[in-house]
């Protein structure tokens, strides 16, 4: 097939997953094409079987915001016409499933057909879609695509009580590459010494560093881990709350270990080297962070939250909390710690979860099967 990929070339978890999936798709021996401002940062412009188009948008001095939802409408109809795209699959709804129908029915007009599928997220549902000046459009614009997935059963539901959509969802879960997402003992011990001293705890932290991260919870809890054991903190990525935190581990005296690493497009290599990752956000429809630490055979210290129960069984591969509960939390990261049998359990179940349920061989069939049915139904 040729398969058109958009979404937004950031550090989020949409834009990891759907870079993610056109790279596995690529590998599978389809065309994919990825259309949107920048390239994905996940892509190094070396994959075979991938291009990547830009899209411009004008500065017109009328325009106080650039209009970039039509400039995208037009270069995904552009593109599927002149490669012959079979399906355009867009991640995340504002505004990529509004551009890609604006798309379809561009060309349209000249007999051409585009079917697209728009993936569900996270917060284009729970936060943009949900929003009165989106939420019109966004409802419409799921109810117009030929298919729609969703990364959770949790964000299935949470979409059909927020837009009461008619619109079938089918739930393909995040995914992990278990070949990439390894631990090495060898090669984990040698990155590891550039971390941490023998000895130490390791503690890892991978989000956009967004409020919704609960960023100040992640430094709390490790500052009650670090009063009571050597341990670093690795935080992985950036974004607005990063400042605030590096602030705040200088005010409990614990910068000096505390390492910003800031964003990173081999995190497969950083994360083997942890013990635990600690991910205590205000909300999560899946946990793809949590899913890349598990197939690394590194257990989370999550919230009780949106997707999280559907991929952390509490007890086994990780463990659960309510919101904001930190003293909880770093209680338990410090028990777990402390308890290395208990440890050692709890990252090979993880591991052998992420075997059985996520790995890229598993899930990929499942977008393949579910373009073809989208293909066969536009046929009609």
């Amino acid at each position: 097939m040729k398969i058109g990929i958009t979404c937004y070339p950031t550090y989020g978890g949409s834009g990891v997953v759907a870079t993610e999936l056109g790279i596995e798709l690529a590998n599978r021996g389809h065309e994919v094409h990825f259309i949107s401002y920048a390239q994905p940062f996940r892509l190094t412009g070396r994959e075979d079987r991938i291009r990547y188009h830009e899209v411009s948008v004008s500065n017109y001095p009328l325009f106080e915001f650039p209009p970039y939802d039509l400039a995208l409408a037009t270069r995904m109809s552009e593109v599927a016409e002149y490669y012959d795209l079979d399906v355009l699959h867009v991640h995340y709804a504002i505004p990529h499933s509004v551009s890609a129908l604006l798309a379809r029915q561009m060309l349209a007009r000249n007999g051409r057909r585009l079917p697209f599928v728009t993936t569900l997220h996270g917060t284009d549902i729970t936060l943009v879609g949900a929003d009165r000046a989106y939420l019109p459009i966004t409802s419409y614009a799921i109810d117009e695509s030929n298919g729609v997935t969703s990364i959770s059963d949790y964000l299935r539901r949470k979409t059909i009580e927020t837009f009461g959509t008619t619109r079938p969802i089918e739930v393909i879960s995040n995914f992990v590459n278990c070949d990439i997402y390894v631990r090495d003992p060898v090669i984990t011990q040698q990155i590891r010494a550039q971390y941490a001293a023998p000895g130490e705890a390791v503690l890892v932290h991978l989000s956009n560093f967004r409020p919704v991260k609960r960023i100040s919870d992640v430094i709390q809890i490790f500052s009650r881990v670090a009063r009571e054991m050597p341990a670093r903190l690795l935080m992985i990525g950036d974004g607005p709350d990063r400042s605030s935190a590096e602030w705040q581990a200088k005010t409990l005296k614990i910068h000096d270990r505390v390492l910003f690493l800031g964003k990173h497009d081999r995190v497969n290599e950083l994360l083997p080297i942890a013990d635990l990752m600690l991910m205590p956000s205000e909300l999560e429809s899946f946990g793809l962070a949590a899913l890349e630490a598990m197939a690394c055979e590194v257990p989370t210290i999550a919230t009780d939250v949106g997707g999280v129960p559907e991929l952390i069984e509490n007890g086994v591969t990780g463990m659960l909390f309510s919101v904001g509960d930190v003293d909880a939390m770093a209680e338990a990261a410090i028990t777990l710690l402390k308890d290395r049998d208990r440890l050692h359990a709890m990252s090979k179940a993880g591991r052998q979860e992420a075997q059985k349920t996520y790995c890229a061989t598993r899930v990929i069939p499942k977008y393949e099967e579910f373009y073809e049915s989208v293909l066969r139904a536009s046929d009609n």
